[in-house]
């Protein structure tokens, strides 16, 4: 494992070190001391590639990702996993705004609350189905745009009479599908949004999907899933198509 003390290290110079390890074999980094660094491991390859992060880091973590894991032990900043098109962010903490904007495949897992945007034009691409789970509560604007693939909010240890999400949810959303643990009133929807029950196939893929998550952060399956989730999905394919037909 090659352990990288990233004090007060610019994050260009970061970056390329990471970079230039990666290209001459090296798989497994442990960065210490990170503090706002911009960028990491955005455009890496390699499955087997895997970083663990100690410290905050910077806006747009695991851009254009293909394929590594990166694990954070604390807080993350903005747009994580923006535009990823494969392998698995982990993050101990809290994360900001805008994640997975246009994100293509992986997963992004996140212990804590996130803030506004998050999965804005997410999608999938080809045989690729991004998948993005928020263990506590959203802002506004969540899931607003989303093309496909799987979203899911859980609303841990909110505080009573703290909405899961925020205003405006599903905005726009003509793909995919997401999943709320718990009671989602109609009006913090977009009128492109419908909510219904879930149905066998729903079970089976959130089951999975929950049981990953809580070996990667230390939850108990039972407890979240002792409570009612809500499906929400799409109407319309082209929620605005007649705003642009002749």
């Amino acid at each position: 494992m090659m352990k990288i003390d990233a004090r007060a290290v610019y994050y260009r110079n970061l970056n390329k070190t990471i970079r230039d390890a990666v290209a001459s074999g090296e798989k497994e980094f442990e960065l210490i001391n990170v503090n706002g660094q911009r960028y990491i491991g955005d455009g890496l390859q390699g499955s087997d590639v895997k970083i663990d992060i100690h410290g905050v880091p910077g806006n747009d973590m695991a851009a254009f990702m293909d394929g590594p894991t990166l694990i954070v032990h604390s807080n993350a900043q903005d747009d994580v996993s923006n535009t990823m098109n494969e392998g698995k962010v982990v993050i101990h903490g809290h994360a900001g705004d805008v994640l997975g904007y246009g994100m293509r495949g992986g997963k992004l897992f996140v212990k804590g609350d996130a803030g506004f945007r998050i999965g804005i034009h997410m999608k999938g691409y080809m045989d690729k189905v991004p998948v993005m789970i928020i263990g506590g509560t959203a802002g506004n604007f969540f899931g607003e745009y989303m093309a496909g693939g799987v979203l899911i909010l859980l609303g841990i240890n909110r505080k009573k009479d703290t909405p899961i999400a925020g205003d405006y949810l599903g905005t726009g959303m003509h793909g995919g599908v997401m999943y709320i643990r718990g009671e989602v009133d109609p009006y913090q929807c977009g009128a492109e949004v419908g909510i219904s029950e879930l149905n066998d196939e729903d079970k089976k893929k959130l089951s999975a999907l929950i049981k990953e998550y809580c070996n990667d952060l230390g939850f108990n399956y039972n407890e979240i899933m002792s409570e009612k989730f809500v499906k929400l999905y799409p109407k319309s394919s082209r929620p605005y198509g007649k705003l642009y037909a002749y």
